[in-house]
């Protein structure tokens, strides 16, 4: 949706190891966004965006206009998952994923791509779209690429621009709780009801920046393929994090070997 960053860039260096030539879309999706969400305020910095593009090697940018995706004249058609998108982010925003599921499939028809490079913050989404291209029989190969984060740990985002100084010092509690509760995985722990507990209590302490008020939206353990929630960790398993830091709604995530 713009406003890139080095994880965005990420993708285009997986893509460009694939493939022959690389595009890239930048569109901020108005299906995807709730009455509630920050699409009027969402960052859309087109002309540094492009010149990043450039400078990574991108031999096209497809920056359509909402009447070019959407035409008044032409009815709406939908695609839902019911399995994969009535949980976590699908709980708390809903209709979320319809959006998404919507404008990534127009995209694919529209670009016509061997392969297609999504970043794993977005783990839900990333299960969604691996399922929705198997679902309708779209001949791409969806690659996962591993999330990027800043030097203090907190995962690359659009929206991290939002934060304030004590905002961000707070939002250090989302990587921090994740990497936490994988190194008691690691360490023998296998009760991911147990684990689950500890990431909670680890986001809702607010000894850092005690001042900026907070929300825990989810803080799940789930399976990778199904995201119905774990039980115990004898199937490949996510912890799963969405938190509002001050009026700014961060997702991340980690693996659970």
């Amino acid at each position: 949706m713009g406003a890139l960053h080095a994880g965005h860039l990420s993708l285009v260096e997986r893509g460009r190891a694939v493939a022959a030539a690389v595009a890239v879309s930048i569109f901020v999706n108005p299906t995807q966004f709730g009455p509630n969400d920050d699409f009027h305020r969402y960052p859309r910095p087109i002309e540094r965006d492009l010149e990043l593009c450039c400078n990574a090697g991108v031999d096209l940018v497809f920056v359509p206009s909402v009447e070019e995706m959407y035409p008044s004249d032409v009815p709406q058609a939908t695609i839902d998952l019911p399995q994969l998108t009535t949980q976590l982010e699908g709980k708390h925003r809903p209709g979320h994923f319809a959006g998404v599921c919507q404008v990534v499939s127009k995209l694919f028809n529209i670009v016509a791509p061997e392969a297609a490079c999504f970043g794993e913050k977005d783990f839900q989404q990333l299960a969604v779209l691996r399922a929705m291209t198997t679902a309708l029989d779209f001949d791409i190969d969806i690659i996962g690429c591993p999330t990027l984060r800043d030097p203090d740990g907190l995962a690359m985002s659009s929206r991290n621009r939002y934060l304030s100084v004590d905002e961000r010092v707070r939002a250090l509690s989302i990587s921090r709780s994740l990497f936490d509760i994988a190194d008691k995985a690691k360490a023998g722990e296998r009760n991911a009801s147990a684990l689950q507990r500890s990431l909670y209590d680890l986001l809702a302490d607010r000894r850092a920046a005690p001042d900026v008020p907070t929300q825990i939206d989810y803080a799940s353990l789930v399976d990778r393929a199904s995201l119905s929630e774990a039980t115990t960790l004898d199937r490949p398993t996510q912890a799963v994090v969405a938190m509002r830091i001050g009026t700014t709604r961060l997702i991340d995530n980690v693996a659970i070997d």
